[in-house]
């Protein structure tokens, strides 16, 4: 089955790379730069999974996913980290957050669908 996937990171060549994997798989790709566009794209789209980075500038993947994760319209859609961060207390505390999965980079292709297989 197709997903809907929103790719929510500030850099481009983890996007694209993340784009690949996704629409490579069959399933359609939202975009977001940062926390900010990832909350609003979340609200207007609805998407069936985010993967979302956690080191963006102004609203991190953190405090975007308690954002999400506080309010009646998101707080269904799963959140998947993918983010350098990726240390036992990052995890930790992302899984506290409601993040569903959590994948450190580099990552490989194989990774990121089995997060979209769940």
């Amino acid at each position: 089955m197709a997903l809907k996937v929103l790719i929510v990171d500030d850099a481009l060549v983890d996007r694209n790379n993340l784009m690949r994997i996704v629409a490579g798989a069959g399933h359609r790709v939202l975009v977001a730069e940062n926390g900010e566009e990832g909350v609003a794209c979340a609200k207007a789209d609805q998407p069936d999974v985010i993967l979302m980075d956690v080191n963006m500038p102004d609203l991190d993947g953190f405090a975007a996913t308690r954002q999400l994760k506080a309010d009646a319209q998101t707080r269904h859609i799963p959140v998947v980290f993918v983010t350098g961060k990726n240390q036992k207390a990052d995890i930790a505390w992302g899984r506290m957050l409601g993040a569903r999965g959590f994948v450190g980079k580099p990552y490989d292709d194989a990774e990121i669908l089995a997060q979209l297989a769940t």
